[in-house]
């Protein structure tokens, strides 16, 4: 395989998980009226059934976390699943939907910066050159909207708990797998909203999802949570946390494209835009460089990682990968 393909094929993963999540949109505003915390434990719930079963038909071995690896996990459940659900549904009461998208829309830069530094390794000057461009385009996509100062604060916690997801699996995806980090921080999370739920929304509020929310809850579990999260990932380990950053943009485009298909409209000449700068950006900041082998590029070659570890599950054996119902990997 040349390097072209197997650079494209280390992305593949990442790119169908954040075509998953943007085409979610729909799906996600069925639940707008759902008892928020008792419907995100039952779709973590469902998911970390699926996980299990995935894996073992995968032939994986999700391992038992052990001393710090505890607070990593511990953290993406937290902040990557907790906080921003709490956050997209709390900065909409002050910000119009599309802050908190194009506060989202920045996580390029964010890991581009970040990831590096917790792989041990330079920014790659491509992806920092790229990541302005992809938040560019983004924000063009999803479009602006009036906040006040709390929708702000509101916004900047969805960046940063958006980032979080990421770069807290950063440090145990090489011992626990795609597979095992998405298995751990799922149930975990099933467990803070689970006692949220409970405690904020009582025992009984499950009963109050109709049959449309019931399905939606379904498909968000398998294909927005168990498949994307696995897919994602896999995509982080392979090819580092900056430069799979870049692939975000990649659900502002498969939101739109399922929006014209479900019949809201095609996009404005700025989605249009939009649009063009996003490939742009990812064109540019994804096409295979011409560095010496292990140079800026997978997780796996980077000095903290060691010995190269197996291949991340291709998309037919792990199938996976927002700002408040459709935006990043684990879409609110």
């Amino acid at each position: 395989m040349d390097t072209s393909s197997a650079s494209f094929g280390r992305l593949l993963p990442g790119m169908v998980g954040m075509a998953l999540v943007g085409s979610s949109v729909t799906v996600s505003h069925t639940l707008v009226d759902a008892p928020l915390f008792t419907t995100q434990a039952v779709r973590y719930a469902a998911a970390t059934a699926i996980v299990l079963v995935m894996a073992r038909l995968a032939g994986a071995r999700p391992v038992w976390p052990r001393g710090r690896e505890w607070l990593w996990l511990a953290g993406i459940a937290v902040t990557g699943l907790v906080l921003f659900n709490v956050a997209v549904v709390r900065g909409v009461e002050h910000a119009e939907p599309a802050v908190i998208a194009v506060a989202v829309a920045c996580v390029p830069l964010v890991l581009g910066v970040v990831g590096p530094v917790l792989e041990r390794r330079r920014p790659s000057r491509q992806v920092l050159w790229a990541a302005p461009v992809v938040m560019a385009g983004a924000v063009l996509v999803e479009g602006t909207g009036r906040t006040d100062a709390v929708g702000l604060a509101w916004a900047a916690l969805a960046l940063g708990c958006e980032a979080a997801f990421t770069l807290l699996a950063v440090p145990v995806l090489r011992r626990h797998s795609p597979w095992g980090v998405s298995l751990h921080a799922m149930w975990l999370a099933g467990v803070l909203l689970a006692v949220l739920g409970v405690t904020s929304e009582g025992p009984s509020a499950v009963r109050e999802l109709s049959g449309a929310q019931w399905a939606a809850v379904g498909h968000l579990a398998l294909m927005v949570t168990a498949v994307a999260f696995v897919l994602w990932y896999s995509t982080v380990r392979a090819v580092g946390a900056g430069r799979a950053g870049l692939l975000t943009g990649i659900a502002p485009l498969a939101a739109a494209a399922a929006g014209a298909v479900s019949g809201t409209g095609m996009p404005s000449p700025s989605v249009w835009l939009g649009i063009a700068v996003l490939i742009l950006g990812l064109v540019g900041g994804l096409r295979p460089r011409g560095l010496p082998a292990g140079e800026g590029t997978a997780v796996e070659h980077s000095p903290a990682a060691g010995s190269p570890p197996a291949s991340p599950p291709a998309p037919a054996r792990a199938g996976s990968a927002g700002a408040g119902g459709g935006g990043l990997p684990h879409d609110g």
